[in-house]
């Protein structure tokens, strides 16, 4: 998940990126006649040199999403350690497969409400939750940003002290039995359930816990799914009835290169069929307002989790 040696890696990255992109701003002063007649795009659009990395990352977030087509509201789920508030979102009509997202360390905010619109635009029906009910209602923070500062961190870390392994299996749980009582959900057909940051172990231990209703699980830059713990995520694989997918971001895989392969034999033993990646992207690239967004591999990964979700939901 996003901790200190993280956001040193991705401060770093951003410092690199900003120094090439300065290179290109400069590189395409002095040779723009040359690049046109070369590549053809003379009128491509390049960042501002000036611009701040949160800005250049999220220059790309999605716009095919079409919010007339689909429904939301806001909602609120008893578990059996208080009520969770969620975002829930489905096409205006008929029935369809559910899907339970778990937000990064940052929690549920606009960036996860536009992300999970986009998926019920695909036609699904689908639930983001506020992991941190137990300590605060929303808004817990209302940006990546915010988690950032000395006060974001100061506000969030006791929040994840809150969380237990147990608490996070009975939680998800809870939100499956949810999801099954709402008419928009097609209820003979599997759930599957997403993960970012710190949410990725969050699905796996979903689907342990609902082993009969999850098909299908994605972890998207997830953090600590292979632990020295008798419950590490990578051990759940054996309780699932559920395909993986699991992104890796290439900085996580540089330094621990051996969870990968941790994974990878504990799906083949547990029989589990499973698609073990490393993205050349940074910890962070799949949500739309981290500074490290990567819009080409985010939508690589989305379309992996897509189709995953077409063959086992």
């Amino acid at each position: 998940m996003c901790d200190d040696d993280t956001e040193q890696d991705n401060a770093a990255y951003l410092a690199q990126e900003q120094t090439r992109i300065k290179r290109r701003a400069w590189a395409k002063g002095a040779g723009a006649a040359i690049a046109g007649v070369v590549t053809g795009c003379a009128g491509a659009k390049t960042p501002d040199a000036t611009a701040s990395p949160a800005a250049l990352s999220t220059t790309a977030v999605p716009t095919e999403v079409d919010p007339a087509a689909t429904t939301n509201r806001m909602v609120t789920i008893e578990t059996q350690a208080g009520t969770a508030e969620a975002f829930f979102v489905a096409p205006d009509s008929g029935q369809h497969p559910a899907v339970l997202i778990w937000p990064d360390v940052a929690g549920l905010r606009d960036a996860f409400h536009t992300m999970a619109t986009r998926l019920a635009a695909e036609g699904y029906a689908v639930l983001a939750v506020n992991p941190y009910y137990r300590s605060s209602k929303l808004p817990v923070l209302t940006e990546f940003s915010e988690w950032q500062t000395e006060e974001g961190r100061a506000k969030i870390r006791p929040m994840i002290e809150a969380l237990s392994s147990e608490g996070i299996s009975d939680d998800g749980a809870a939100f499956v039995a949810w999801l099954d009582q709402q008419p928009q959900v097609d209820t003979q057909r599997k759930i599957g359930t997403t993960g970012y940051c710190m949410g990725g172990p969050f699905t796996f231990r979903t689907a342990a816990a609902a082993p009969d209703r999850v098909g299908a699980i994605g972890s998207f830059h997830g953090g600590g799914l292979v632990t020295e713990e008798v419950d590490s995520p990578h051990q759940l694989l054996a309780k699932m009835n559920a395909a993986a997918l699991v992104c890796v971001a290439s900085s996580d895989d540089d330094r621990d290169p051996k969870a990968r392969t941790t994974l990878q034999e504990a799906a083949a033993t547990a029989n589990v069929t499973a698609e073990v990646e490393v993205y050349p992207a940074q910890h962070g690239w799949c949500v739309i307002d981290s500074p490290v967004y990567d819009p080409e591999q985010a939508d690589r990964a989305w379309g992996r989790m897509l189709a995953t979700f077409e063959a086992h939901l």
